[in-house]
């Protein structure tokens, strides 16, 4: 049978002219600059100096209500204090900051708003309302923003002014008050969960600690079945879960298992809680009674008995949004640390028989700088467009979410096999070893980087065979079993490889390597899965040299292993990659 040779799809070369004509005229502007990812492109929240946790409400009239732990100075210092400010045009420009808490008095931090149905908002905080100042031993307290009482405030304005008065929530005591430093007559927890009804219930969770400072934490539920409609805050009903003396934790887990926060499942009475550990991933439990007993907590996977999720020690936040789905933040890296914040990684979630389901995740926000460390944000859904803020400890800002990346995400589990709206390959090439040939080479700096999408069925896994190639440009085998990616523009080589352990001899498999030029990321996915490194390392994708100018050469040979590729003038989402494999060769 006469094997046919390369091919350019017939609107091709129209995609390519149109392509070229946009880098030439964009030339001087960094594809970061019109990369709404990027952190900097965002609206920024007004702070003090430190800022955190900038929490989000939608008032009844529409406006926005932002809520944040703000100081002069650093992270726990003293002058820390609860605040507020109001946007009335969707986060591009905010109110200047109102005191809920004044920074003169004792420290007040780690806050989370709430709107009842009358319009109210309350916001519930960590206050240390002895104003204790010194260790059992009587040395200085290092830091009181973690210990004390849980408060409550509120306003019937939509947060331009809050109540003078403050009502304290009861914290029963439990073995882990008991233990910790003051042996429970001063209680040390904090939350960054955000308050949400389930019916005419509220809920949210917070940890608590065992020994002072951020150890031997274990996670809480406060319940109010009164809340949402008590209109004297004095007579609001509280409960603390689960019931008796322990909390939400694995002794497997180790000392580190906090920032719990829950999300409500369909049927109104479970509960899903995901916090963060120093094992490399998450750790998740479902409540089937409203948050009475908790299953024993496991690491966090994609699905039951699947592939586990990865992430530092990084706060990991869950959200359900109103179309019944799900959103979850991380940075998909098995780090054991604060570091490594950048980028920010989002999944979506399903429920699928009382379990959540997680799609492959996408890159939802970067910064160019690999050291800026983004975290403890927030979702905002108003009119069906979406946000989310986010800060840097001493940057806050709030940024609208792409709402194809949002349906991708949640278009993972669609029955339908149907390759999403994509650009229209710029080479789309079947059959074995030949040549192809474009009009002129892509750069990967103006375009915003360039897929690789190829069917693939190798004989053997032995190293240095060449799927594609060309000047600047590899993809081929390694002795480690994996394909890997080689980029070089004369001055600057970098490299990187899929996962072991995917690939097997004799079997087609569906691999996308893609160049993300906004956060200078590297990513495969592989028969519609996203490499995380699994248990070998701890990143499965990769950040290139910034000195590196990467680009698709126009002249190309194709390796004989290639049943099909198709090379895009842009970067695919792993959602379209995952379709792609979906869609089959």
């Amino acid at each position: 049978m006469h094997r046919r040779g390369p091919r350019l799809a017939r609107p091709a070369a129209v995609a390519l002219l149109a392509a070229i004509a946009f880098a030439r005229e964009t030339q001087a502007v960094d594809i970061r600059d019109r990369d709404p990812r990027n952190l900097r492109a965002g609206h920024p929240i007004p702070v003090e100096g430190y800022c955190d946790q900038p929490y989000v409400v939608v008032n009844r009239d529409g406006s926005w209500l932002c809520t944040l732990t703000t100081a002069g100075g650093h992270e726990g210092a003293r002058g820390e204090h609860m605040v507020a400010t109001r946007s009335t045009d969707q986060g591009r420009t905010w109110s200047p900051l109102v005191d809920i808490e004044p920074a003169d008095g004792p420290s007040s931090s780690y806050g989370s708003p709430i709107v009842t149905p009358s319009g109210r908002v309350y916001c519930v905080y960590c206050y240390n309302g002895d104003n204790l100042a010194t260790m059992p031993d009587g040395r200085p307290l290092p830091r009181a923003d973690m210990l004390g009482w849980f408060a409550l405030k509120w306003s019937d304005d939509g947060g331009r002014t809050w109540s003078r008065e403050r009502q304290r929530l009861p914290m029963r005591l439990t073995a882990c008050d008991r233990a910790n430093d003051w042996k429970g007559a001063v209680q040390i927890f904090w939350s960054i969960d955000k308050p949400k009804a389930v019916g005419t219930d509220l809920f949210f969770a917070f940890t608590k600690l065992g020994k002072y400072m951020l150890d031997n934490g274990e996670g809480w539920v406060y319940r109010s079945d009164s809340l949402l409609t008590e209109p004297d805050p004095a007579r609001i009903r509280w409960e603390l879960l689960p019931e008796g003396d322990h909390g939400i934790r694995s002794p497997q887990f180790g000392s580190v298992q906090e920032e719990h926060n829950l999300v409500p499942l369909a049927d109104g009475k479970t509960l899903y809680c995901v916090y963060r550990t120093t094992t490399g991933y998450p750790c998740h439990a479902y409540s089937r009674d409203g948050g009475r007993t908790w299953s024993t907590p496991e690491h966090m996977t994609y699905a039951p008995g699947g592939r586990k999720v990865k992430t530092p020690r990084a706060c990991p936040k869950l959200w359900k949004t109103s179309n019944g789905k799900y959103l979850f933040w991380f940075h998909n890296h098995s780090g054991k640390g604060f570091d490594d914040r950048n980028p920010a990684w989002i999944a979506g979630g399903v429920e699928r028989d009382g379990f959540l389901h997680w799609s492959q995740p996408e890159i939802l926000l970067y910064d160019p700088d690999p050291r800026t460390r983004m975290s403890y944000p927030d979702l905002i859904e108003q009119s069906g467009r979406f946000w989310v803020t986010e800060t840097q400890k001493t940057v806050a800002r709030v940024h609208e979410i792409d709402p194809a990346l949002l349906e991708g995400l949640w278009g993972q589990f669609s029955t339908a096999r149907r390759f999403p709206d994509v650009p229209i390959p710029i080479l789309d090439v079947e059959g074995g070893q030949a040549r192809a040939q474009l009009p002129t080479r892509v750069d990967a700096t103006q375009s915003g980087g360039f897929s690789l999408d190829l069917w693939v069925m190798l004989d053997t896994l032995a190293a240095g065979q060449i799927l594609m190639q060309g000047q600047g440009l590899a993809l081929a085998t390694t002795d480690k079993g994996t394909v890997q990616i080689e980029l070089s523009d004369g001055t600057t080589r970098f490299a990187w490889d899929c996962d072991a352990g995917l690939l097997k001899p004799g079997k087609p498999h569906h691999i996308v390597a893609t160049l993300d030029a906004g956060p200078r990321i590297l990513t495969f996915v592989v028969d519609g899965v996203l490499c995380d490194g699994g248990e070998a390392r701890q990143f499965g994708w990769a950040r290139y040299p910034a000195a590196l100018a990467p680009s698709v050469p126009a002249a190309l040979e194709v390796g004989q292993a290639v049943r099909r590729l198709r090379l895009y003038g842009r970067r695919l989402r792993t959602s379209e990659a995952v379709a792609s494999y979906a869609a089959g060769l």
